[in-house]
């Protein structure tokens, strides 16, 4: 029984005790000069900005990541003091409230590093920024080759505090080469930074996959953690798998009805599934309003009393029938388990994607928030 108990319909429980190991097992893998930097976009990746925020802040973790001015918001009201990275590209009309918060802007072109840098000398204040550079992602961030210009700009300009630079990593989770190759090219241009200046900045590229080809001999002393925080590895590699991640996550919903069909019935929206024998079919109060997607439509299950139940059918808004014919026992209010563990089987994110034709940052981020999160402490 979830401790949300008759209330919820749809509901994901968060594990904080979880999170607390996963931070503490990343955190003394790195070497002693290395920076957390937490992310925490998106709802930090569906799970709850407010609650994990104030988890990681708790665990001694003080800088952290969002993709705009709007989450950076959120985040101050949590984190007076913290250190928040801006990762997206900054508006014109952002800039007041980004450097009234105090937060790191993300510099992207020099368009970008004027305009911050006019405004903050208009208001006779210095403004926080750390510089993108592109080495091959082919989205934020000055391309490599112009980088050493807005690097030169943003050294010169008093109405700037230049504390960071970094990049991205595009395919850290799949081609080692092409990461070395970013890397390289960062490097290089970093080393183009005159020494004392260097020593002042935190210097990071590596997300949580990066961390399987991490190297403390480098200058970069930050790294950027999301997915691996919240206890989903983003690739099998050695180093990952030795931290041992532990998941956060887990994703529920109530059976709202079961009944018995006869062989020949068609389930759902277009008819995509006919049932070949007579069935007993559960109701699951959830669907693509929720955060299931159609793509796990008669290839997905759903653990209900321990046992593995197929999507019947297409998944609908609010509603997923699945097959419970083998469980006579089901009745409505049974818990069935979309993502997590029940009885002695649990459902990875890694099948859910499969299922889902979706990635796993997609697939925590897209929990909509009509899913209660329930927060599981160390008192629970």
């Amino acid at each position: 029984m979830s401790p949300s108990g008759h209330l919820s319909r749809a509901w994901a429980e968060v594990d904080l005790p979880a999170l607390d190991r996963n931070v503490g097992r990343i955190k003394q893998a790195l070497p002693a000069h290395v920076q957390y930097v937490a992310v925490v976009k998106a709802d930090a990746y569906g799970h709850g900005m407010p609650e994990v925020v104030t988890r990681l802040l708790q665990a001694g973790v003080h800088t952290f990541a969002v993709a705009n001015v709007h989450e950076a918001t959120r985040l101050r009201e949590i984190g007076h003091d913290a250190d928040i990275l801006l990762l997206s590209p900054t508006l014109p009309t952002e800039i007041p409230r980004a450097v009234s918060l105090g937060l790191d802007i993300t510099l992207n072109s020099l368009v970008e590093a004027d305009a911050v840098a006019e405004f903050a000398q208009s208001h006779k204040t210095q403004a926080r920024v750390h510089i993108k550079v592109d080495t091959g992602m082919g989205r934020s961030g000055v391309w490599h080759t112009e980088a050493a210009e807005l690097f030169a700009k943003v050294a010169s300009a008093k109405s700037l505090d230049w504390r960071g630079v970094y990049t991205h990593f595009s395919d850290a989770d799949k081609d080692n080469a092409y990461t070395a190759q970013q890397r390289k090219l960062f490097l290089d241009l970093v080393e183009k930074i005159p020494a004392e200046k260097r020593a002042s900045l935190l210097i990071h590229a590596d997300n949580s996959a990066g961390l399987e080809t991490f190297s403390s001999a480098s200058p970069f002393n930050a790294v950027r953690i999301g997915l691996m925080q919240y206890g989903l590895p983003p690739s099998t590699g050695s180093f990952l798998a030795s931290l041992r991640p532990d998941p956060v996550l887990s994703f529920h919903a109530r059976v709202v009805l079961v009944k018995s069909l006869p062989a020949g019935t068609a389930i759902g929206y277009n008819r995509t599934k006919v049932i070949s024998r007579d069935s007993r079919v559960a109701v699951v109060a959830v669907g693509y309003g929720d955060g299931v997607p159609t793509a796990a439509s008669n290839r997905g299950q759903f653990l209900i009393r321990g046992k593995r139940c197929p999507i019947l059918g297409r998944v609908s808004m609010d509603q997923t029938v699945v097959d419970v014919t083998d469980l006579p026992e089901v009745v409505a209010g049974d818990q069935a388990t979309i993502l997590g563990a029940q009885g002695n089987d649990r459902i990875t994110v890694t099948e859910f994607c499969h299922w889902s034709d979706c990635i796993p940052w997609e697939a925590l981020c897209t929990l909509t928030q009509r899913v209660q999160r329930v927060y599981l402490s160390d008192r629970t």
